[in-house]
């Protein structure tokens, strides 16, 4: 039984809903369920995350907002935020302006701790490795105040062998969109993580709030939709941090779930 988190404020800081819950989906709702406040923040809307490639659809970023509420609901996160920065520009538009949302934000609530992408964006994609700029560097600048900073990954060879277990109930990979990819490249080059959180009893939760974001899966073209419970159980059971080498004010908190 994992310590009790209650009054402890988590920050989760991603680039687009639904990265929230991919990324370590089973780790928010374990904490929230613990008795923290988890507060999630979008640095866009996505809304250059459509079919038809990376061209601007407001009317799309208004449905995944919608969509990242319907998600934290189920997850248990208290508090969202889904800024305006430059869907596809997250690493070089508006860089004060990211960097500023953040740094109010942790001045104000002083959170407990802060989640968001390792250096590596979990694939590469260079919004989140903005992300990650953004938020290391905001928490560096909070000096002796700075809040332990967790970096979310994904184990090498688990999203390949997720695919697998998916084609074996039938699923086809789309030729085109994010399943378009090959599942060698999450956390292909990441840092190694070092903290493991088990979120065997919550992955159901995981998995209920990807399909949430149903402008980004569709009804079927996503793994999600075709794996047995008892495969994502198993590949999906445990998420993976590693710890930013910043000091830090305050108590480890994934390392005690």
């Amino acid at each position: 039984m994992s310590a009790s988190k209650t009054g402890l404020l988590v920050l989760a800081v991603f680039a687009h809903p639904d990265d929230e819950s991919l990324a370590c989906g089973g780790t928010l709702a374990r904490l929230a369920d613990a008795g923290a406040t988890v507060v999630v923040m979008s640095a866009s809307h996505g809304e250059r995350g459509g079919p038809t490639g990376p061209v601007r659809d407001d009317a799309l970023g208004r449905r995944r907002a919608v969509e990242l509420q319907d998600a934290a609901r189920v997850l248990g996160v208290s508090r969202l935020f889904v800024w305006d920065h430059p869907d596809g520009d997250l690493r070089w538009d508006g860089v004060p302006g990211l960097h500023g949302d953040l740094l109010l934000f942790m001045r104000r609530h002083r959170p407990d701790a802060v989640i968001t992408f390792g250096d590596d964006g979990l694939y590469w994609h260079l919004d989140h490795v903005g992300v990650h700029e953004r938020t290391t560097a905001a928490v560096r600048s909070m000096g002796a105040d700075a809040p332990p900073l967790y970096y979310t990954t994904m184990a090498r060879g688990m999203m390949p062998e997720f695919v697998a277990a998916a084609r074996r109930r039938g699923w086809t990979p789309p030729q085109k969109g994010f399943w378009s990819l090959m599942p060698e490249v999450f956390g292909i080059g990441a840092e190694q993580p070092t903290i493991t959180v088990d979120v065997g009893d919550w992955v159901v939760r995981k998995l209920t709030a990807l399909q949430c974001h149903r402008s980004q899966l569709g009804d079927d073209s996503h793994p999600f939709a075709h794996v047995e419970e008892q495969d994502a159980r198993r590949l999906l059971g445990i998420e993976y941090f590693h710890r930013a080498d910043i000091p830090t004010r305050g108590a480890p908190v994934l390392e005690t779930l």
